[in-house]
């Protein structure tokens, strides 16, 4: 898969932990580091802050992350794998225009309702923005997502274009992503109503034309 393989190019700048007393103590780094981000944000965030909450020594700390960005790149991380695992289950069985419309718009609000939810994918988006090779990370996760899509409108017109539907594809991912960050920008009623014209154009260009 063209975004899985792009993924796996962006080389992780932390260490990776190989015993499971290691795993453990990057689990409470990092779940200390998200209550950070979520009550202060990540500018704010200290190392210190991080390694104090998750009861480990500033060298344990940075043994695994030399740096702020490589915790917000870990989560970053943890993220994708999680959206993406939840994306290809949720489109792996479509086979009509019905299941890719129900299936579409559940997955738009999933996400949505989580970046009402969680602060901190709200924080980890905003990093990846400032950081060139986050925000590779972020394409390369798009890219992955929008064949998922791309695959179900392959069995979908199978007398299309198959270049020409992974653009749309991707194309819809991306204007999905930046409808909800808008979405989540202005007050709620507003942005239900984003979300819903957002999903209201998309499947009018996704779903086969009747006739």
């Amino acid at each position: 898969m063209e975004g899985t393989a792009a993924n796996e190019q962006i080389a992780s700048p932390r260490k990776a932990p190989s015993q499971q007393r290691s795993r453990e103590r990057v689990e409470r780094m990092l779940a200390a580091a998200s209550a950070l981000i979520a009550e202060q944000g990540s500018d704010a965030m200290r190392m210190g802050e991080v390694a104090e909450r998750a009861g480990v020594s500033i060298g344990s700390l940075y043994q695994f992350f030399p740096d702020k960005r490589a915790i917000v790149w870990a989560l970053a991380e943890r993220y994708t794998v999680e959206s993406q695992a939840c994306i290809s289950e949720a489109l792996k069985d479509v086979t009509d225009a019905e299941g890719l419309g129900r299936a579409f718009s559940e997955l738009v609000d999933i996400y949505y309702g989580l970046f009402l939810a969680e602060p901190v994918m709200r924080d980890i988006w905003s990093g990846t923005q400032a950081d060139k090779t986050l925000r590779q990370l972020e394409l390369a996760d798009s890219r992955a997502n929008a064949e998922f899509l791309s695959a179900v409108l392959r069995r979908l017109k199978p007398d299309a274009d198959a270049e020409a539907l992974e653009t749309t594809a991707f194309l819809v991912w991306q204007m999905g992503e930046a409808a909800v960050r808008l979405a989540i920008s202005v007050d709620r009623q507003e942005g239900d109503r984003l979300v819903a014209a957002y999903k209201r154009m998309a499947l009018r260009e996704l779903l086969p034309e009747e006739g």
